[in-house]
């Protein structure tokens, strides 16, 4: 997802079609809750011309998230429509409506946009369809989940059962 100024302005007249499927697993550093990345199919077109370089971008891929409540795996589709523009002139600065983006160098990278609009879509909470019992730790250390029924009422100490009838009294 890397072209250069020059293989980029060849297409100025009848623009650049997008179509690749690239692997973004570096997201996994960056949000250590994402546990795994599909390949991300990225779509689209691009628009060129002397003053900039508009992509109009559809994301779509999955990701791997645990579920707020039971910590098991959910897959989380994407499907993100974006517009991102670089300007090759400082002084271009017309729209405020998409995203403008200042070329460093003579190379335009996507792989970076597209990494910051993932990680722009994992959400605070995720949760699973269905709820079993596995997917939640059923124990640790020094508690464990119990039923109702289980619970039975605590037996009192026969060294201490005298102690309840000073409380009785009251």
């Amino acid at each position: 997802m890397k072209w250069t100024l020059s293989q980029l302005q060849k297409f100025r007249s009848k623009g650049l079609p997008i179509d690749e499927t690239i692997n973004m697993d570096e997201i996994k550093e960056t949000d250590p809750t994402i546990r795994k990345v599909s390949p991300i199919h990225i779509t689209g077109c691009t628009d060129i011309d002397s003053t900039k370089v508009t992509f109009h971008l559809n994301i779509k891929g999955s990701l791997v998230l645990p579920c707020s409540r039971t910590l098991v795996d959910v897959d989380y589709p994407i499907n993100v429509e974006t517009t991102e523009t670089f300007l090759l002139k400082v002084s271009e600065y017309e729209t405020d409506e998409e995203e403008v983006h200042q070329v460093k160098g003579d190379v335009i990278d996507l792989k970076p946009i597209i990494a910051e609009i993932l990680l722009l879509e994992v959400p605070m909470q995720v949760f699973c369809e269905d709820v079993t019992e596995e997917g939640a730790p059923q124990s640790g250390n020094d508690w464990e989940v119990i039923q109702e029924q289980d619970l039975q009422e605590k037996k009192v100490d026969p060294r201490l059962a005298g102690l309840a009838k000073f409380f009785e009294n009251e």
